[in-house]
Parts: C-alpha cells; structure tokens; sequence
C-alpha cells in the first residue's frame, strides 16, 4: 500500500513543494507563539492566573 502511495506522489509535478511549506508554516506559528509568551506583561499573566478563582 505505501509503495503504490509512493508511486502516485512521485508521478505529481511539484508535489516536494508541500512539506517544505507546511514545514514553514509549523515553524514560524512556534515561533511567534513563543515570541508572544517572552514578551507578555508579567502582570496579565498575573491577571490572567486568578481568572478560575474568581
């Protein structure tokens, strides 16, 4: 089965394009993510810590 799966991706023109951009795509989402979590206000994190206790 993985070989006729194989098979058929190879016979798509520009099919290796694919992988390159979700890959893309997957780092630069982390990547802001994590820009996003350094640079929060230590004090909305704060906030935002007692919101179930309220």
């Amino acid at each position: 089965m993985l070989k006729f799966i194989k098979h058929h991706m190879a016979t798509i023109d520009g099919i290796e394009i694919y992988p390159i951009i979700s890959l893309s795509i997957f780092v630069v989402f982390f990547i802001v993510l994590l820009y996003r979590v350094v640079k929060t206000d230590k004090s909305k994190v704060e906030e935002m810590s007692n919101y179930p206790l309220q």
